[in-house]
This record gives structure tokens, sequence and C-alpha cells, in this order.
């Protein structure tokens, strides 16, 4: 009788925590905002690079969407980091969404035309990339406004396993509706996620600056790089993202791996493999809100994802490859809800924005050069090498930094020093 009511009991305490969505009306708003969101942004993240492919019939053109993408993210980031420490988040993020929606109706009038024109594919992917940047920081700064602090990593479940769902259904999809509908029917549908976006933006609370906030300036940026740059445990989170990502990130290659395990028709199922382990960690992640030392989040979860990235690359059974990219996925996502509850646990308010800046280009910068090298190393040693050894560097890297920034490991939310200060400065947690 006891271990027949106790079994439902356990696995019920490994579902996700909720408690983020019953406290905060604004979680629920921009939990549900968001996936809308994500849905319409990998509608058109597949329709656009297929219509330049389409239009041109080249691979360079198709990744040079890349390098037009990166460097407005970048310079956009860091300032919208430092934009969202000094100005209402709530107007930051309304702006960009609005401006998102302007870019994507600009897409289906181009897509209308009898003859769609290629330049405005690129611009429009460079205005995408840095109106994301000025959103992100706000964003991801305002959840600890708005989430008691005890629920972080709760809340940071909750929002990975929305971005997880949306990257399965929404290119699936929108494979779908380009392949029978067509490009202007795929935009169609992101302008819409767009309007619904903003209507829901419209009824989050303002969130005004801290009183004595200042402009955004180079030396404000420089000022929240300073503060990561003291703080070991910060320091090690980004690191360790770097490194995981510029070593083991082998996506550009999935083509000519399926290829060489003779299995083209799984080409698919390796780009999503990945989200579905992180979905299976999401869906069970009940577990993680009674955790501390989330440090060995991003220690254990990045070492995680390198071997079974190196196991990936070392077999040669098509379903053992996937296994390995979903348990690498699910690796990934321990890793960032440590890195994202170590984030909201300790930066202080002032500095949240920037900090946030700072925290786009780690976990974007990163896999771009991590295509870079996968690529480059395909080229020089062949593929499955590329994947297996960059897994084991990866775990190398891992292994060195946590050796190098020892508070990482020891980071403990009830003690660290600067988490206990901004517990008991939150005015919306205990």
């Amino acid at each position: 009788m006891t271990s027949a009511t106790t079994l439902p009991a356990r696995l019920s305490a490994l579902l996700p925590d909720l408690s983020p969505w019953r406290s905060s009306a604004d979680f629920r708003l921009l939990w549900v905002q968001g996936l809308v969101t994500y849905f319409g942004s990998f509608m058109a993240l597949i329709a656009l690079p297929l219509q330049i492919k389409e239009l041109t019939g080249s691979p360079l053109a198709v990744g040079a969407m890349g390098a037009v993408e990166l460097v407005p993210l970048v310079v956009f980031g860091l300032y919208g980091g430092a934009l969202a420490d000094s100005a209402d988040r709530r107007k930051v993020i309304l702006g960009t969404e609005a401006g998102l929606g302007l870019l994507a109706l600009s897409l289906l009038v181009n897509a209308a035309m009898p003859d769609p024109m290629l330049w405005p594919l690129y611009l429009v992917a460079g205005g995408v990339s840095a109106l994301a940047g000025l959103q992100r920081p706000a964003l991801d700064s305002l959840i600890a406004r708005i989430v008691p602090h005890d629920q972080l990593t709760a809340a940071a479940a909750l929002n990975s396993l929305r971005w997880q769902f949306g990257a399965i259904t929404g290119p699936a999809v929108a494979g779908l509706v380009v392949a029978y509908a067509g490009h202007a029917t795929a935009y169609t549908v992101t302008v819409v996620t767009f309007t619904v976006s903003v209507l829901l933006c419209l009824r989050l609370a303002p969130a005004p600056p801290a009183e004595h906030a200042r402009k955004p300036s180079l030396r404000g940026i420089a000022e929240g790089a300073r503060y990561a740059w003291s703080r070991p445990v910060l320091l090690g989170t980004y690191a360790i993202d770097l490194a995981a990502m510029f070593f083991a990130f082998p996506n550009t290659i999935f083509p000519f791996l399926a290829d060489e395990l003779d299995a083209e028709w799984s080409l698919g199922l390796m780009y999503a493999a990945g989200s579905v382990g992180s979905l299976v960690l999401g869906l069970t992640s009940g577990w993680t809100s009674r955790v501390r030392r989330h440090g060995l989040f991003v220690v254990f979860g990045a070492a995680a994802w390198g071997l079974a990235i190196a196991a990936a690359g070392w077999f040669s059974n098509v379903w053992l490859v996937l296994v390995c990219l979903a348990v690498a996925g699910a690796g990934d996502m321990l890793s960032g809800l440590g890195r994202s509850t170590i984030w909201n646990q300790t930066i202080p308010e002032e500095l949240r924005g920037r900090l946030a800046g700072i925290e786009v280009l780690s976990y974007s910068v990163g896999p771009q050069l991590g295509q870079v090298r996968a690529g480059a190393m395909a080229g020089w040693t062949g593929t499955r090498s590329a994947i297996w050894t960059g897994g084991v560097a990866c775990v190398a890297s891992v292994a060195l930094l946590a050796a190098a920034l020892p508070k990482l490991l020891t980071y403990d939310s009830e003690t660290d020093a600067d988490a206990v200060r901004r517990r008991q400065s939150s005015p919306s947690g205990v």
C-alpha cells in the first residue's frame, strides 16, 4: 500500500515545477508570448534560407546569412544590455517585438511579388539579428524581477521547455507549409504570431529602470564586463559554455554525417534529436528546483554534452548516433539551467541588463564559431573525426576550466555571498 501511494508521488516530483506560472501573472504572459513568438520565428527561420536557396541555388549564398547576422547580434546585444538597465524593459520588449513583426511583413510583401528580390532577405536577416540582440537582454533580465528568487530554476526550466517545443514543432510545420503552400504563407503565419505577441506584451506591467540608472554608454558596458570578470562563478558559466559550443557544435556537418552513415533520411532527425533530449529533461525537471549547487549543473551538463557528441562521432549505427545527440541535448539543457539560475540569483538588478548582453554573446557566438571549426576540421580530417575529437576537446576544456575556477563547482545558492545579497534585495523573492 505504501509503495503504491509513494510511486505516483515520486513520479509527480519529476514533473516540471509550475510555481512561477502560478505566482506571477507577468511570467505567464511572457511564457505564452514566447511560445507564440518562437513558433512564428522558427517558421521564418526555415522559410528564409529555403527562399535564398530557391533564388540562388548556392550553398554559399545560404551560408552568408550567418555572416550577415553575427555582427548585428554582437553590437546590438551589448548595446541592448546597457539599454535594458536604463529604460523600461517592457517598452524595449514591446518596441522590438513590433519591429520584428514589421520585418516579417516585409518578407511577406517581397514573397508576394511576381519576382521576389534577394537583397531584402539579407537586409531582413541582419535587422532581425539586431532587434533580437536589443530585445534578449531586456527579456532575460526581466525574469528575476517578476519571479520569486527561490523559483528561478523552475522558471528557467519552463522557459527552456517552451523553447524546445517551438524548436521541434516550428521547423516541422514550416517545412510542410513552405512545401505545400509557399513562402508567402509561412511569412503570413509569422506576421500573425508577432501581432498576437505584441498584444500580449501590451498587458505586461511596466518595468522601469533603477532610480539612478545612467544612459547607455561604452563606459556602462565596460562596467558590466568588469563585474563579470571579477566574479569567478559568472566567468566560469561564460567560459564553459563558449568552450562547449566551440569544440562540440557539429550541426553544420550533419548533412555529411548522414551521407557517411548511408542514412540521408536521418538528416532531419539529427537536427531534431538534441531538442528532443532537452524536451525530455524539461518534462522531468521537477527535481531541479530542489538543487542548490547549480555550478555542478553547468560543469556536468557541459561534460555530458561533450561525451555524447564524441560518442555520436564514434558510432557508425545511425540510431545510436541519434540517441547520443538526444543525450547531448539533455546535457546542454542541464548546463543551461545552471547558467540561467546562477545569473538570475547573483547579478545585481542595476547590472542585470548589461550582464544579459554579455550572456547573449556567450551562447550565440560559441555556436557560430563552432560551425566554422567543425566545417574546417571535417575538411581536414573527415566528418566523424571532426565530431568525436571536438567532443573530447570539449570534455577536456570543461575539466580544465572547472579546475581553474573551483568556485563554480562549490557554488551554493544558500551561502554564496552574491546570491544572498540578491535574495535579500529582491522585491519579489524570499
